[in-house]
């Protein structure tokens, strides 16, 4: 895994000198993302420099260093990620008369080969991996950016500048661009709104105006003749969602959980290959310990496996990972929490994320990724089950929820919302309490006042906007700002033939996850030089969980059915079967106690106004609620409180 940042036009800084020290200190930003090399490349004549960090996995030698040449010295490459199956791609190579004196054994020498041989979309194609690069090819004077099918490595972009100081920017990280003369770093409040619906930002937006991520599966080429960006894609998860429909898996559910454990198993042990020690996160709930019980069918000793665990109750996995390790033989640790260990991770939060980022698992996913680089560099995880195999409860019970809705009139909806949101969450709870024999269910009328904002939805997938968002009208929050539209609102991609619930996960896969869930296992992992993998994201995986029924996926009552009966080969149903657990921290607590003097400095009323970006009133409210008790505003106030500690941490 490793970092690289450069630029294309604009004026020399002082002659090639003075461009390579820019380079140095772009990837110096972003040193821990590749602590063990560095290097720097630079065409003072067509005004185009690439910076490289490294943190060596496979090739540990001088012949990884990058950038790199191609033999033929047409293309100059900086690239982040793996190529899982290089060697197989350098077979072909050699099949098709390619013959290639090689330096060595990276994956970084086999894409550029590749790209000799095939082109880079063609090359691209063939390969099954993660990553991000910038590749200069010197006889098109063309720069070509290029990220990963799912987006598990992250890239940003931009002009900046005007005139002969225009220039166009890239990074791993938008830390990266600071130390570039042209960077202008102008935050976009429309982008603001998006965060407090989402708590992330999604692609291609970024937190600054005219710097932009590029989305999954794309290959963008800039050049000085042609600087408009040409973006294209090279694969497309709605493409794939929708040839899965068009050509189903035609075999039996046994079947298909037979082709899933294949497939699952080629991804787990091609991703176990790397020259440095590997691991694997373990939850103990079905996707990571699918994910290592398959890493430790195919290893002849056993598989470093690591777990944090927390001793407030309904936080706690440990005890089912621990368990769940002991069957697989692993070699298992473990790390109990404390609040104040958890806690003293918030400060930190601001440096790892290069925007603001208020996903709250992003404490404990921190914490496991320093205890697992305590012992490893490499560590794999299960993420995506969910996205691919209808693992989230929330997607049927929109479905299901719409369904009941779509009878209702929706003046009549609108009349009951309406109704429902004129007594007080408090009032709700009160009433809720004095109905005999009724269960004890907290936050009972915060519940009911978030389900009167969805009644009025035209339709399951507005229903869906509604369940996935924090604030549903966040420009009433952010002064100046206007929501631009995304891929859940305003541009949603044709899913046209998928049903209802076939959608969600979609969106899901082409949002959320790379947006968030991806954004929080790169960061955490790469803040303490730790390299992330995730089988269940290699294409071919993805490809075979569009081609199966809902009906496969949702099953005799379960989620994740394939997922489950890969995993009871391996594992005894009873150590896996109980309630979903998120990966979370009480920072509702934390917030009214340890965190509220933290908190209150971020939010108080004159520092919101001085600054500029909030409305204070609505903020102010929410917080005295919360304090009281009387709601739990936990996520609305973290995206607050993380774009404030992220704003800080900029004028520091």
């Amino acid at each position: 895994m490793c970092g690289f940042a450069g630029f294309l036009g604009g004026v020399a800084a002082h002659g090639q000198l003075g461009d390579e020290a820019v380079l140095r200190r772009m990837a110096d930003a972003i040193e821990y993302r590749g602590p063990d090399d560095s290097g720097c490349w630079v065409d003072p004549a067509q005004r185009v420099g690439l910076g490289h960090r490294r943190l060596s996995i496979v090739d540990l030698s001088p012949a990884g260093h990058q950038p790199m040449g191609s033999l033929s010295g047409r293309y100059v490459i900086a690239f982040n990620g793996e190529i899982y199956n290089h060697l197989e791609c350098r077979a072909a190579l050699a099949r098709a008369g390619r013959v290639t004196p090689w330096r060595g054994h990276s994956d970084t020498e086999t894409l550029l080969a590749s790209f000799e041989a095939w082109g880079i979309q063609g090359a691209l194609e063939r390969c099954v991996g993660m990553f991000a690069f910038a590749v200069w090819d010197r006889d098109a004077r063309t720069l070509t950016l290029g990220r990963d099918r799912l987006g598990e490595k992250p890239l940003y972009y931009g002009w900046q500048g005007e005139g002969r100081d225009a220039t166009f920017i890239f990074a791993s990280e938008l830390k990266a661009l600071n130390p570039h003369p042209a960077f202008k770093p102008n935050i976009d409040r429309n982008a603001m709104c998006l965060l407090m619906r989402h708590n992330y930002i999604p692609a291609p937006y970024s937190i600054f105006k005219g710097i932009s991520k590029l989305e999954p599966g794309c290959l963008l080429s800039v050049s000085l003749a042609h600087p408009e960006p040409t973006i294209r894609k090279y694969w497309d998860m709605v493409n794939a969602a929708q040839a899965g429909l068009l050509k189903p898996f035609s075999g039996t559910p046994e079947q298909a959980v037979d082709e899933l454990e294949l497939l699952a198993k080629r991804a787990v042990l091609q991703q176990m290959a790397a020259d440095v020690p590997l691991g694997a996160f373990l939850s103990g709930g079905i996707d990571s310990s699918t994910v290592v019980a398959l890493m430790q069918a195919q290893s002849s000793r056993p598989i470093r496996t690591f777990t944090i665990g927390f001793n407030e109750a309904g936080f706690d996995e440990a005890v089912h990972a621990k368990a769940v390790a002991r069957h697989l033989g692993t070699e298992h640790s473990e790390l109990y929490v404390t609040p104040s260990q958890a806690m003293q991770v918030i400060p930190r939060l601001p440096s790892l994320y290069c925007e603001p980022f208020a996903d709250s698992s992003q404490i404990p996913t921190f914490l496991v990724s320093q205890l697992a680089r305590q012992h490893v560099t490499v560590s794999l995880s299960g993420d995506a089950g969910d996205e691919l195999f209808c693992g989230y409860n929330r997607y049927h019970m929109t479905d299901k929820l719409w369904r009941n809705l779509a009878r209702i009139p929706l003046p009549l909806r609108a009349l009951i919302a309406k109704g429902i949101i004129t007594c007080s969450p408090s009032a709700w709870d009160r009433l809720a309490g004095l109905i005999p024999g009724a269960p004890r269910h907290s936050n009972v009328g915060h519940k009911l006042h978030k389900g009167a904002g969805v009644l009025t939805s035209t339709s399951v997938d507005d229903l869906y906007l509604g369940m996935v968002s924090h604030l549903r009208n966040p420009e009433e929050w952010v002064i100046d700002g206007k929501e631009p539209p995304s891929r859940l609102s305003g541009c949603r991609p044709n899913l046209e033939g998928l049903g209802a619930v076939e959608r969600m996960m979609v969106l899901d896969a082409i949002s959320y996850l790379p947006d968030d869930i991806l954004v929080k296992l790169d960061r955490a992992g790469m803040a303490v030089s730790l390299e992330s993998r995730v089988p269940f994201l290699d294409h071919r995986v993805v490809e075979f969980a569009c081609t199966l029924p809902l009906t496969y996926k949702l099953r005799e009552g379960q989620t994740k059915w394939p997922l489950r009966q890969v995993l009871n080969r391996y594992v005894p149903r009873q150590l896996i079967d109980r309630p979903k657990m998120g990966f979370g921290v009480p920072l509702d607590e934390w917030l009214r106690g340890a965190l509220r003097e933290w908190a209150e400095e971020l939010l108080g009323e004159a520092r919101l106004a001085r600054e500029g970006f909030f409305h204070p009133a609505p903020i102010r409210k929410i917080w005295a609620e919360h304090l009281s008790g009387r709601r739990n505003w936990m996520a609305q106030l973290w995206n607050v409180l993380m774009f404030q500690a992220w704003l800080e941490a900029q004028t520091a």
